[in-house]
């Protein structure tokens, strides 16, 4: 049984490694590529992101759920727990910043991987897009953060 338990801790704490070390270099290398303002940077970095963002993230935000719930039936904490709601809650917050940027991310690629084609700067529309993932991105990282804290502290 104590096996069981901590292989399912690890598995929760590299799924959370994984969210929030993918989600930082995600962010990190389209923040460096659109600084570039080339347009086949944009896409190349795009086009990688998006495939990180379905490999590592997508399946890190399923397994902690999952391993989370099994630590709690193994530990006995119930999920009416403050920290447990409120890790949820901003879980769920979470994602909802996350699923958004996940199809700007594609709107991205998809129009500078155009941009390139056509031989033209990345257009406008592109950069409304940046701007909305720029911005969806900081609270989704907060929220991150708070859940660490939550998952370490365990406020009652």
């Amino acid at each position: 049984m104590a096996h069981l338990y901590l292989t399912l801790k690890l598995i929760h704490i590299l799924g959370s490694a994984v969210l929030f070390g993918t989600g930082l270099g995600i962010a990190f290398f389209m923040f460096m590529a659109h600084r570039s303002g080339d347009a086949a940077a944009v896409a190349h970095t795009a086009r990688t992101v998006v495939i990180a963002d379905a490999v590592f993230t997508a399946t890190a935000v399923v397994i902690q759920p999952l391993t989370g719930w099994g630590l709690m039936a193994m530990t006995g904490v119930p999920i009416t727990a403050f920290w447990i709601r409120a890790a949820l809650v901003l879980y769920i917050f979470v994602g909802l910043c996350w699923l958004p940027v996940v199809w700007i991310q594609l709107r991205m690629r998809d129009i500078a991987a155009e941009a390139v084609r056509r031989g033209k700067a990345l257009p406008a529309r592109y950069h409304r897009y940046f701007q909305i993932w720029f911005w969806l991105g900081w609270p989704a990282f907060i929220g991150v953060i708070a859940i660490f804290a939550l998952m370490l502290w365990k406020p009652r």
